[in-house]
């Protein structure tokens, strides 16, 4: 290193040449992003040019609609061959044995454990057209595959299906299995 730096008679090593030349050189961001736009609260769009047409789009949209509150997750593809910290946070998530679906609360740290199995679930955020279910709701609540979550507060209408069903049940000249079988056996072999 001291042949090349007399060769070139150079006072100062040629890695420290290098190491401050990197240094100058280096493009401080923080100059970069200053023309951010605050759009949601927490995130910041740069745009290219003020021209942009996703942010025109973006400012044109008005007011966001809340996030939600839980994700319906579902995986997508198989288990086998994804390496051991995916298929641990896959079974942290509850989607390593079946049901391949999990109900997931919305909170960074989930957030985050979704984000690196994306290529493995698929996210639907769980919306509550008919309101939101209380305890007692609970039985009686049924989240679809496009994310409604669908309580029914009509009870009235379940406890007469209820009650019709054990009428039905209790009926005298309902026929029973056991009956049923024989009548069809007998008609099988006797035809005629």
């Amino acid at each position: 290193m001291n042949n090349i730096c007399n060769f070139l008679k150079i006072k100062t090593p040629f890695n420290t040449l290098c190491r401050s030349f990197y240094y100058k050189n280096k493009i401080n961001k923080k100059y970069l992003y200053k023309d951010g736009k605050n759009i949601t609260g927490t995130i910041n769009y740069y745009p290219k040019n003020d021209n942009d047409p996703i942010l025109q789009s973006l400012e044109e949209s008005g007011p966001e609609e809340p996030p939600p509150k839980m994700f319906r997750v579902t995986r997508i593809k198989r288990i086998q061959g994804n390496p051991f910290w995916e298929r641990r946070i896959l079974r942290e998530l509850g989607l390593f044995e079946r049901p391949n679906v999990a109900v997931i609360k919305n909170i960074p740290e989930n957030n985050a454990r979704m984000w690196k199995v994306k290529h493995l679930i698929k996210i639907t955020p769980i919306r509550f057209p008919y309101g939101e279910p209380t305890e007692e709701d609970l039985k009686y609540t049924q989240i679809k595959e496009n994310g409604d979550c669908i309580v029914i507060k009509n009870i009235d209408t379940l406890n007469k299906r209820v009650e019709a069903t054990e009428k039905f049940k209790k009926d005298v000249k309902r026929l029973d299995d056991t009956t049923l079988k024989k009548d069809s056996r007998m008609k099988w072999l006797n035809p005629w």
